[in-house]
C-alpha cells in the first residue's frame, strides 16, 4: 500500500470555486433578464455559456493581467541576481524595471491568491512568464469582447449565419488556442498532485 494522504482544500481553492458558480449564476440570470421569454433553450444555453465565458475573460484573466502589470517586489541589487525565486530568465527585466519581479506570487489580493493556488500547477502562472502574458492578452482583449458581442447577438434574436459564424470562431479559438491546451494540461497536473486518502 502506498503512503496515504489528506486532500488539502485551502480558502483560495473555495473562494475560487464560488467565484466561478457565481459567474455562471450571473450568466443564468441575466439570461432571464435579457432574453425573450420565448427564445429556446439551445439558444438560452448558448448565451448563458458566452456570457460566462466573456466574464471568466474579463474578471478572472483580467486579473491574472493585472497582477502581470501591477504587482510586484522590489529586488535588492546583489550579486546573487537573478534572484532564485525570479521567474524570468537571466537579462530579462519585464516591463524594464531591474529592480522588480512581477505577478500574482508577490500580491496579498483575493485574485493573486488565486492565480497562486492556480501557480501551484504551473509556476509561469505566479509570475509574468511572457508566453502566458501574450496568450492572456488574446483572451481578455479578443475572444472575451468576441464572447459579449456573441451574446449581444443572442439578444437581438439574430440567431442567422452571423451569429453561428462568430460562435464557430470563437470555439475554435478556444479549443485549438494556446490558452485551452494549457489549461488541460494544468488540470492534469492538478489531478496528479492532489492525493486522495
Amino acid at each position: 500500500m502506498g503512503a496515504q494522504s489528506t486532500l488539502a482544500i485551502d480558502g483560495s481553492t473555495v473562494g475560487g470555486l464560488l467565484a466561478a458558480l457565481a459567474l455562471l449564476l450571473t450568466a443564468y440570470f441575466a439570461s432571464i433578464r435579457l432574453l425573450h421569454a420565448s427564445t429556446t433553450t439551445k439558444i438560452r444555453i448558448i448565451f448563458i455559456w458566452h456570457l460566462f465565458d466573456a466574464l471568466i475573460h474579463f474578471l478572472f484573466e483580467g486579473s491574472f493581467l493585472y497582477n502581470c502589470f501591477f504587482t510586484y517586489t522590489l529586488v535588492p541589487h546583489t550579486s546573487d541576481y537573478p534572484h532564485p525565486a525570479s521567474l524570468t530568465s537571466p537579462g530579462v527585466h519585464f516591463l524594464g524595471y531591474e529592480d522588480r519581479l512581477y505577478g500574482s506570487q508577490y500580491g496579498s489580493s483575493p485574485t493573486a491568491k488565486l492565480w497562486q493556488e492556480y501557480a501551484k500547477a504551473d509556476k509561469r502562472w505566479a509570475g509574468a512568464d511572457l508566453t502566458v502574458i501574450s496568450l492572456e492578452l488574446l483572451t481578455v482583449f479578443g475572444a472575451g469582447p468576441l464572447a459579449a458581442y456573441i451574446c449581444e447577438l443572442v439578444r437581438r434574436r439574430e440567431n442567422g449565419g452571423k451569429l453561428w459564424f462568430w460562435a464557430s470562431i470563437l470555439a475554435t479559438g478556444e479549443l485549438y488556442g494556446g490558452e485551452g491546451f494549457t489549461r488541460r494540461m494544468m488540470a492534469v497536473k492538478v489531478a496528479n498532485k492532489i492525493q486522495v486518502s
